[in-house]
């Protein structure tokens, strides 16, 4: 038996990963970065196979790492995690830079960065895993912590994406019927709305196994709000 809990217990970071050059690129934000060598110092991370960065990571043969901080602003995550780059400009009115591999990096909320040069590529079937030989990096702020995914999920409230590869579908338990009218429930991932008096079902009569129409989360980290 599989005990989907403990799986929680693995310790990760939240990171912005991307890739492309000066004409074109994108980023996703990942809980699977970590460093796999020391001497040559090496990264590795994962990427959905569906996920538009990978065509970037495949075609420049490099990308680049931004630690972000416990105070993240919930704009970062639902612009680079919950949406595609292949219908959604991510880069724009968010700051980047472009590193000596000539690779885009993300400055928002963001502690430190790596470039890597991609040495080697395994395919692990829903994911590949890209393992990067490091060739620049920097401390861009030193006062704050970086975030773990215990502190996105605990503190944040908030669920790693569809494409993620620590994503669980529904965990937690259903809300509750409550017979006083219509109400408004907010997605904790990526901030989406559902408001009863627009829809023709209510959301405590949505099905348990029902996601978020935006980023597909679980029905069971939508809040009411006001």
């Amino acid at each position: 038996m599989i005990n989907f809990e403990a799986l929680y217990k693995l310790s990760y970071g939240m990171y912005v990963v991307s890739s492309g050059d000066h004409k074109s690129g994108n980023a996703y934000i990942s809980n699977t970065v970590f460093q796999v060598t020391s001497n040559p110092p090496q990264i590795a991370t994962c990427c959905h196979k569906d996920n538009y960065t990978i065509g970037f990571i495949q075609q420049t043969k490099a990308f680049a790492v931004s630690v972000l901080h416990e105070h993240s602003s919930s704009d970062i995550f639902k612009r680079l995690g919950y949406k595609s780059g292949r219908d959604f400009k991510k880069f724009e009115g968010i700051h980047v830079k472009y590193g000596v591999s000539g690779l885009p990096i993300v400055l928002d909320d963001a502690i430190a960065c790596f470039e890597c040069e991609l040495v080697q590529s395994i395919d692990l079937g829903s994911h590949m895993m890209f393992i990067g030989q490091l060739i620049h990096s920097e401390l861009l702020e030193e006062a704050s912590e970086p975030m773990t995914y215990a502190y996105y999920r605990d503190v944040k409230k908030a669920a790693a994406p569809k494409k993620a590869p620590t994503y669980q579908a529904y965990i937690g338990p259903m809300v509750e019927p409550d017979t006083k009218g219509p109400k408004r429930y907010q997605c904790l991932a990526c901030d989406y709305i559902y408001d009863d008096a627009e829809h023709d079902l209510l959301f405590v009569d949505l099905p348990y196994d029902w996601e978020c129409p935006d980023c597909g989360s679980p029905k069971s980290i939508f809040v009411e709000i006001q």
